[in-house]
């Protein structure tokens, strides 16, 4: 039975208003809140540590897996540890959302470590969102971990979203990727407060005609800080990119370091970042037609994080 405050955050993270259509499994406080499997998804629970097998037919086609945790007890920790195995030539999406509500003075954290097996020609796309609430003291805190080990021609494409609410959060995920394998990760991030977030990705490119496109657009807000670390590494004849776009205000630290490292004479790899404040015309703009210094910031940023 999922109450009325985990529901709530189930909206925030995965837009579940309602039972989804497919696989899912729910947990709330560490325990079992709703588990569904379907003809080519079993989700398994792990005997030896907390967390699940997640089992996808090969050739299984339009499916979709939910799996969402939420904390709603102040001074709550849990390590989870989910494994997907996903056959090859299917196509499916996993979603997966975190969310805290924290009304004490101790701090609560979801520590969560995700592998993705993605069989040969495989194709998976992948949408994570975090998200935290409560007027408490205590500290909101998420440490997910994303491994993803992808084999020939495989196709996955990250959806890392967290904006509002965590108050510390160190975000790594490392791809190994085979021949023809291609990885895409979009992530937006916006801190506000004296909140911390710290993301690091390592992407190995180790068979010919791999490629990798690793994106992150973030807002760092009033005393809060960002880290973003990426390392794009060219281990073949492969193509590779990294990129890092931040608006920074008030009093933020923002702190970016794109990394290539090329092994092999036909790796192509490019970074880049950039770092900046909103811009004074498109301000004046947007406050011509009416709206406010803060309403503009407002249309500004959430055009740049979509």
């Amino acid at each position: 039975m999922i109450d009325k405050v985990s529901q709530h955050i189930l909206e925030e993270v995965a837009d579940i208003h309602e039972t989804p259509v497919g696989a899912y499994n729910f947990r709330v406080n560490s325990e079992s809140a709703g588990r569904n499997t379907t003809a080519n998804i079993d989700i398994i629970s792990k005997t030896d540590k907390p967390g699940i097998d997640v089992k996808i037919k090969p050739g299984s086609v339009n499916e979709t897996v939910h799996f969402n945790v939420v904390l709603s007890e102040s001074g709550f920790k849990e390590n989870i540890y989910n494994d997907f195995y996903v056959g090859e030539d299917s196509d499916v999406v996993i979603v997966a959302g975190c969310g805290i509500h924290n009304c004490g003075d101790q701090d609560s954290e979801h520590d969560g470590i995700h592998r993705f097996f993605i069989g040969k020609n495989a194709k998976m796309k992948y949408i994570e969102k975090h998200y935290g609430e409560g007027d408490g003291n205590g500290k909101r805190i998420l440490n997910p971990v994303t491994e993803i080990y992808m084999e020939e021609g495989a196709v996955a494409e990250l959806e890392m979203v967290q904006i509002k609410g965590v108050d510390s959060t160190k975000r790594t995920t490392l791809a190994k990727l085979d021949a023809n394998a291609k990885l895409v990760v979009r992530e937006r991030l916006m801190t506000h407060g004296t909140q911390y977030a710290l993301s690091e990705y390592t992407v190995e490119m180790n068979g010919e005609g791999s490629s990798a496109d690793v994106v992150s657009r973030s807002v760092a807000r009033e005393k809060s800080t960002q880290d973003y670390r990426s390392k794009v590494i060219g281990n073949a004849a492969c193509s590779g990119h990294t990129e890092c776009d931040a608006i920074i205000m008030d009093q933020a630290h923002v702190y970016a370091t794109p990394e290539l490292d090329a092994n092999n004479i036909d790796a192509q790899l490019i970074h880049e970042a950039a770092i900046g404040k909103i811009a004074g015309e498109q301000l004046t703009k947007l406050m011509t037609l009416g709206l406010t210094e803060a309403e503009a910031e407002e249309q500004i940023i959430n055009g740049f994080l979509k």
